[in-house]
This record gives C-alpha cells, sequence and structure tokens, in this order.
C-alpha cells in the first residue's frame, strides 16, 4: 500500500516562480519621466545710440549742407534764432556760442551723413534743421532702420493676408469684388483669381477692405441688373427696364454708375437694392 504525504491544513499552495514574477510587475506603478522643459534662447537687444541721415534726393559723391542764415524758431522762447554746427561748442545756437566758435562743414558723401553717439551737438542740428523732412524739409531726412523693418513687414504681411484670401475665398464672395475692380465674372474661376491676384498686389490693403466695402456690394449688384435687363443706365438718369420708371436722376457730366451707387446707400435707395437682388437671387 502507497503512502502519501499529506500538506498541513491551512498552508498556502506554493506559486509558480514566473507567476510570482508577473504580479510583482503588476503591482510596480511606473512613473513616467517629467516632460523636459525646451531652453530658449537668450537675446540681448542692443539699441543703436548711433544715427544716419540721408539726402532725399541724388546729391552726387560730395553734399555740403547749407548753413549761411540758417534759422528756427524756438517755442520756448517765441522767436526765430539762427543756428550753426561747431564741434567744440555745446549749443546750435549762435547767440549762445562762444566769440571763438568755429563752424564746421557737415559734409554728405554719397547722400550719407552718420552721427555717432559722442556728437550731440551735430545731432540736434540735424534734427532742428529746416531742410530736415520731420520739419517739413525736402533735403535730408533720418534713416530710422527700426521703422524702416516693421514698415516693410506690415506691407509684406498685409501682402500675403491679400494673396492668402484670393486663394481661399469662395468664388461667390470674390465675385462681387471681382465686379468691383471691372473684372470679367463670365469667365473660368482661374482666370478670375488671377485677374484679382493681380489687383490685390497692387494695393493689398484696398484689396482686403474692399470685402466689408458696402459699395463694393451696391456696385455688383447694380452691374448684374444691368447686365440682366432689370434696370437701365442712361446718361439723364437710372431707369427701371420695363416700366422706364426713373430710379434716380443724374446730374450732367457725371457717371450714372456711380449716382447710383450712392442713391442705393441711403435710407431710400436701400429698397431699389433689395428689390433687385431678389430678381438676381430668383434666376438662380
Amino acid at each position: 500500500m502507497s503512502t502519501q504525504t499529506k500538506r498541513p491544513a491551512g498552508r498556502p499552495k506554493a506559486q509558480p516562480q514566473a507567476e510570482a514574477v508577473e504580479s510583482a510587475v503588476t503591482e510596480t506603478v511606473v512613473k513616467e519621466a517629467p516632460a523636459k522643459k525646451k531652453a530658449s534662447l537668450k537675446r540681448k537687444v542692443v539699441e543703436n545710440t548711433n544715427v544716419e541721415f540721408k539726402t532725399t534726393k541724388p546729391s552726387g559723391v560730395v553734399y555740403m549742407l547749407p548753413q549761411k542764415g540758417v534759422t528756427i524758431y524756438d517755442e520756448e522762447k517765441d522767436t526765430v534764432r539762427e543756428i550753426r554746427f561747431c564741434p567744440n561748442e555745446p549749443s546750435i545756437f549762435v547767440d549762445e556760442q562762444s566769440d571763438k566758435a568755429l563752424k564746421q562743414s557737415v559734409i554728405f558723401r554719397e547722400g550719407r551723413l552718420f552721427v555717432r553717439k559722442d556728437q550731440p551737438n551735430l545731432r540736434k542740428f540735424m534734427e532742428m534743421h529746416p531742410g530736415n523732412t520731420e520739419n517739413g524739409g525736402k533735403l535730408f531726412g533720418k534713416i530710422d532702420l527700426k521703422r524702416d523693418a516693421e514698415d516693410t513687414l506690415n506691407k509684406e504681411f498685409l501682402l500675403n493676408d491679400a494673396v492668402t484670401m484670393v486663394r481661399d475665398k469662395d468664388i461667390q464672395e470674390l465675385l462681387p469684388v471681382a465686379l468691383f475692380y471691372g473684372i470679367n465674372i463670365n469667365k473660368p474661376t482661374s482666370e478670375i483669381r488671377y485677374n484679382l491676384l493681380t489687383v490685390a498686389k497692387k494695393n493689398p490693403k484696398d484689396f482686403i477692405d474692399s470685402f466689408d466695402n458696402p459699395r463694393v456690394r451696391a456696385r455688383s449688384i447694380l452691374k448684374q441688373a444691368t447686365e440682366y435687363q432689370m434696370i437701365r443706365m442712361k446718361p439723364d438718369g437710372v431707369y427701371w427696364f420695363d416700366s422706364n420708371g426713373l430710379i434716380v436722376s443724374v446730374p450732367h457730366g457725371q457717371d450714372a454708375m456711380d449716382i447710383a451707387v450712392r442713391f442705393c446707400l441711403t435710407e431710400k435707395g436701400s429698397s431699389v437694392l433689395d428689390t433687385l437682388q431678389e430678381k438676381l437671387d430668383r434666376l438662380g
């Protein structure tokens, strides 16, 4: 008779080794490593304390700025005072300069004059000179690189916005603008967009503004109404095509379309524009 070893009561059955490892892994909480913060580049913007001026017109290799009898109005003293540039004098006003003051010529070379930080009297002389464009003069102006860069950047962004509108807007949104600029809308869509692109590049701001201009909508409706024989434009007035009834009279020598547009933007003429729009909508 075979004997069988019995396990003591209450003692748990041993787990296989693989099962124990799996259990340990399951119970382990894996924490993700914190995302690394992107390093930012440090900038040190250095303001240019030097200034530069340039002549408004081609002036050759050398141009000498007039200094004889140059006067400006002094608001503080309410009087006209003469100015001149003397390197060794702290003031540019003749009545404040010493008896030994020596005037020095102010010379533009290749149309440019560079004024260093340590030349405050020359800078003040140039800024207050009546020939400066900022003072209403026509001889020279200050070069502002920061302002020029901002102006150029804004122009480029504006141009990009206008071009994007030509590309992305639905053709139905573009048609009123096309009519406003005299573009034939009975052409393939690609040709209309191409012609609008030319307009947008010439004057991006006006092109962008035209989408919110009530005159654009009014002119497009009136042009279509004329084309579909709803109204008739005559030198003396704008008439209903069927009844020949007068819509608005046109003064002698003025353009009938311009008069009609202005009339339709008034309270009295708005009903005419609405009627024409309804008729055009029924055409499909």
